[in-house]
């Protein structure tokens, strides 16, 4: 399992455990991933649902050198949608003189 689904299962994981989630699963349409989630009770605010998405994909992203993209799509009545990508840097092709500690003049 690459670094990348690693870090999809943990964070799919983890948010199904937090306090204000009923239930949290991933669907791909076009090619996107977007996670739906199921909240708990009808008083669960959406900075509720961000705070917790940000934690678990904190927990997924430690020790990785990856990133999170996050986008609000829409709510229904005990329903979030969200965009979550987690993008992983790309290589450096060039040296920009900055000497930078993964500068391409020091790869063999």
């Amino acid at each position: 399992m690459n670094q990348l689904e690693s870090a999809w299962d943990l964070f799919l994981k983890s948010m199904s455990a937090q306090e204000p989630v009923l239930d949290c699963y991933r669907k791909f349409v076009t090619g996107l991933p977007f996670i739906y989630v199921q909240k708990k009770h009808s008083q669960v605010s959406r900075e509720e649902i961000e705070a917790s998405l940000k934690v678990s994909a904190a927990k997924a992203m430690k020790g990785k050198t990856l990133t999170l993209s996050m986008y609000y799509v829409r709510e229904s009545e005990d329903l979030f949608v969200y965009r979550i990508r987690f993008l992983v840097p790309q290589r450096k092709m060039f040296c920009c003189g900055n000497l930078c500690e993964d500068c391409i003049r020091f790869q063999r």
